[in-house]
């Protein structure tokens, strides 16, 4: 994009206003924010134009087999932006290995939306560990986490040398001001924000509720999608990276940093978000999820839940990821003699579930947009009672679920509940009951159903 087309994106004092997109996943993006910015045919000239610095951003070994890295044309190389540290302490949010000695995560468990209490809070502030699990010093594993955001950072900004932040809103509109441009996200989208990425999250209709999965391995990537072929499911089109966008302010500002599990505050005299150019495939996005497509069985049985795999992260294990990001959407259900619900299993996965918004089938009742719930790994879990019998003895013509979106976190490893989960969030004690009211049904008589 040129800098004539995006004028707008910087306002006189330096801010950052509006934001612009480039669509496709995993590209070798281009783009500046004032002509001429980006170096024609090399990455680091003897001097760059306008005064500015030439930095490398990577996001994998130099050695990958495919690197990921973009080069970045700054106001100030960004050591100007890294001062001493000091340690600081934000209780709520937590990493792996986290293990509360008595809470127990063994156990099926389910809970209301967590509430907003009034209290002035922002992305740090706000954000509120449900479950850690793997290890955050050796890069494996995950935490997920309920963010709730009242207020916007103001001359703060954060990056986490820990870990990719896979956004999913469900309440109010957030914006991503970045290094590399600006990520407006609010329910029914996601974002995808980069290890090593400096940026301010701003409220643009608050308060703002959701969910962050926090993904300590392998980055996040597009599933491998089989005999499924070239179409359907999540297509790299509909994901869009922000265009350039700087700001050039001096002022007072603080950078807090996520290493190993502790946080550090540095404190500068500018605005980190100064990348005025850059080209690379390292970058944040966005994504709608309105624009996933889902793919199932037209004829009979239910495929598994793995078909609606929005995106992976690898583990060294092959075809046992580190993080599934799956969606439960809007979509017609045609299957014969089939139950057409989610069935009962118990999976080496741990599986964390939340609702954006609208009924998931398998639990009708109880799990309420902004709940989540958690089925750690080997425990059986599945329909409840009610949606069970409805299932069992429906008339089997097509059928439209609206009005739903439901999403999971799984992984592979255990999810350990933090004190926060345990003892604070709104917990539903009697969400075990749900199958208490289940029958037996047998009967030996030869050819009965």
């Amino acid at each position: 994009m040129n800098a004539s087309d995006r004028s707008d994106l910087v306002q006189a004092e330096g801010r950052l206003t509006e934001p612009g997109y480039m669509p496709g996943w995993a590209n070798d993006f281009e783009t500046e924010a004032l002509p001429g910015a980006l170096p024609v045919g090399m990455n680091s000239p003897q001097k760059c134009n306008y005064g500015l610095y030439g930095e490398q951003l990577s996001g994998t070994a130099f050695t990958a087999e495919r690197p990921e890295r973009t080069w970045c044309y700054r106001i100030r190389p960004s050591v100007k932006h890294s001062a001493r540290y000091t340690r600081i302490d934000l209780p709520y949010w937590k990493s792996a290995p986290h293990v509360v000695q008595d809470v127990t995560s063994l156990g099926q468990y389910r809970w209301n939306p967590v509430p907003h209490s009034g209290e002035p809070l922002t992305w740090l502030t706000g954000m509120r560990t449900m479950t850690t699990a793997g290890d955050v010093n050796t890069q494996t594993g995950m935490a997920s986490h309920i963010y709730l955001v009242t207020e916007s950072m103001k001359d703060a900004y954060f990056y986490s040398a820990d870990s990719e932040l896979l956004v999913v809103p469900q309440e109010g509109q957030l914006r991503f001001a970045t290094e590399l441009g600006i990520l407006d996200v609010g329910p029914k989208e996601i974002a995808i924000l980069p290890r090593g990425l400096v940026y301010r999250v701003e409220v643009l209709a608050g308060p703002a509720r959701g969910f962050v999965c926090e993904n300590y391995g392998q980055k996040f990537e597009l599933p491998g999608r089989g005999p499924i072929g070239a179409n359907c499911m999540a297509n790299p089109r509909d994901f869009k990276a922000p265009v350039a966008a700087f700001e050039d302010r001096e002022v007072p500002s603080t950078l807090t940093i996520k290493w190993c599990g502790q946080f550090h505050e540095t404190r500068i005299g500018q605005s980190p978000l100064d990348v005025v150019a850059w080209h690379g495939n390292y970058a944040p996005y966005k994504y709608d999820l309105r624009r996933y497509c889902p793919v199932g069985a037209i004829l009979f049985d239910h495929p598994d839940p793995s078909i609606f795999t929005v995106l992976t992260a690898p583990s060294a294990v092959a075809g046992t990821a580190n993080i599934d990001f799956v969606l439960f959407r809007e979509r017609w259900l045609v299957a014969e003699d089939t139950f057409r619900p989610p069935w009962y299993h118990k999976n080496v996965m741990s599986e964390l579930m939340g609702n954006i918004y609208g009924q998931y089938d398998a639990k009708p009742e109880g799990f309420v947009p902004g709940g989540m719930s958690l089925h750690n790994m080997m425990l059986p879990h599945g329909p409840d009672r009610d949606a069970f019998e409805k299932a069992s003895n429906a008339n089997l013509g097509p059928d439209k679920l609206d009005d739903t979106m439901s999403f999971m976190f799984e992984t592979r490893f255990p999810q350990h509940l933090t004190e926060f989960a345990g003892k604070e969030a709104p917990l539903q004690d009697n969400y075990i009951d749900c199958w208490t009211s289940l029958e037996r049904k047998f009967d030996g008589t030869p050819g009965r159903k």
